[in-house]
């Protein structure tokens, strides 16, 4: 029978910058350091889950206005219009750019919302005792969600790089609206949300 030994109940951490294996002495007053990096070693990341739902909240707070306000203000030759991401999609389809459409809808739509689900998942079940084929399924997850996550921001770049180069006076120019700053919030928040989750809490309740 093979036995799994867990670096916790040893008394062993990895240190989360140069991932050094560190023993950890005895509770003291000072925080232990990575002898190669100088880095702080901590078993699991403090307040990890506190962190992680405080971003979250507050990232499904933003999405709504996020989707709601316009991302983007066109004014061409005095004639004002905005679009909110949604009837952005909207107008590529109509005008047949279905790749783009597709791009816009998935990068801004999908995949923050799948995002913070992920997240939620993960915080509503760290907690529960998984058998090892649910917590290695769930480590796989956070590890998506944690790559994808940053692919979000194409809809900002967009904005931005209109922004910078449709200025032309009176003829037309291109701002950015409220959404889009809501939308950059929410992207940032679940960013943040997946750098504070510790996915070594996964392990933690596994039974043995």
């Amino acid at each position: 029978m093979t036995v799994l030994l867990r670096a916790k109940p040893l008394g062993l951490a990895s240190c989360g910058i140069c991932r050094q294996v560190v023993r950890l002495s005895l509770p003291s007053a000072t925080q232990p350091k990575c002898p190669r990096c100088g880095g702080r070693v901590h078993s699991r990341l403090p307040h990890s889950l506190a962190r992680t739902w405080a971003f979250l909240i507050a990232s499904m707070i933003l999405y709504i206005p996020a989707n709601v306000y316009p991302v983007m203000k066109n004014t061409y030759l005095g004639a004002e219009s905005s679009n909110t991401i949604l009837s952005g999609v909207a107008l590529f389809l109509k005008e047949g750019d279905w790749l783009l459409a597709f791009v816009i809808f998935t990068a801004s739509i999908v995949v923050p919302l799948l995002k913070m689900v992920s997240l939620l998942y993960l915080l509503l079940n760290v907690r529960k005792p998984p058998v090892a084929r649910r917590a290695r399924q769930q480590t796989i997850l956070y590890r998506v969600t944690e790559l994808v996550g940053r692919w979000s921001m194409v809809d900002v770049f967009v904005i931005g790089i209109l922004t910078a180069l449709v200025q032309m006076g009176a003829i037309s120019t291109v701002e950015p609206g409220i959404g889009a700053m809501a939308f950059g919030a929410v992207v940032v928040l679940t960013m943040l949300a997946a750098i504070s989750f510790d996915p070594r809490l996964i392990w933690d309740q596994e039974k043995q």
